[in-house]
């Protein structure tokens, strides 16, 4: 960390915390960092810059200077068995924040669980980490990183950016949009019932719903019609013999890709 910052309002959401650095390693450690040290949660971290930042299933993330890089911690909100469900609450979310920063409507469509396509190329990335803290408390991360300005070349995925797309959106006007959208989407994901809501905004963004995939955890494949997410956000898999299978985990494909 290159520079101290010290707390204030979160832009786009008073009711949250937020700091900012030039330079960390990655805005997820630093969120579980002010964790261990006994912070309270509802707190935003940013950074122009990223030395270490991580993707999913410890990839690394490309982390140049002009994108997003924005993690949010929160503690004890919820029970543990919810938590699975907080990528999707985030990408609806994040999608959210992306048709208002650029002044679109459904730009972006959503690969479960939780990133964004444009035209099929990948926008974004959510990473959810969570620990159990030693005074008892659960310590709940989720990191955003969004290519506004810059994108890299992916072997798994194609990736895009917001500008090569035409839409100068910067990381200051990006995180004021979601800060918003997070705190509205947390609000209603914790009333009862909230997450059927999520859940039915998370499908009309869908990519992928009714087609054919392919999902890959580990060494394991298994190709089927994308039919459903079930109440708790997992992915509903119809195979070939018609039965029904329910992912909990893994990465989504096209089967020719």
């Amino acid at each position: 960390m290159t520079e101290q910052s010290f707390e204030r309002p979160a832009p786009g959401a008073p009711d949250f915390r937020y700091e900012e650095h030039q330079s960390v390693d990655s805005t997820n450690t630093l969120c579980f960092d002010r964790a261990r040290a006994g912070h309270s949660g509802r707190l935003w971290v940013r950074a122009d810059m990223q030395v270490s930042g991580r993707g999913r299933r410890g990839r690394d993330w490309s982390s140049p200077v002009g994108n997003l890089f924005a993690s949010l911690l929160l503690v004890d909100q919820e029970p543990a068995e919810r938590i699975g469900e907080l990528p999707l609450v985030a990408a609806v979310a994040l999608a959210e924040a992306v048709d208002k920063a650029c002044g679109t409507h459904q730009l972006v469509s959503l690969k479960w669980p939780n990133d964004l396509l444009i035209d099929g190329a990948k926008l974004s990335g959510i990473l959810l980490e969570a620990e159990q803290l030693t005074n008892g408390r659960r310590a709940v991360v989720l990191g955003f990183g969004v290519n506004c300005v810059a994108h890299p070349p992916l072997t798994a995925y194609r990736a895009t950016d917001l500008r090569s797309l035409g839409f100068e959106v910067g990381a200051d006007r990006l995180y004021e949009s979601l800060a918003a959208a997070m705190a509205e989407k947390l609000e209603a994901w914790r009333v009862p019932g909230g997450f059927s809501d999520i859940r039915a905004q998370w499908l009309a963004r869908s990519a992928h719903l009714g087609r054919q995939i392919t999902v890959r955890y580990g060494q394991e494949e298994i190709t089927g019609i994308f039919a459903d997410l079930d109440e708790r956000g997992h992915l509903v898999l119809k195979e070939d013999n018609g039965r029904e299978r329910t992912i909990y985990a893994g990465d989504v494909f096209l089967p020719d890709k």
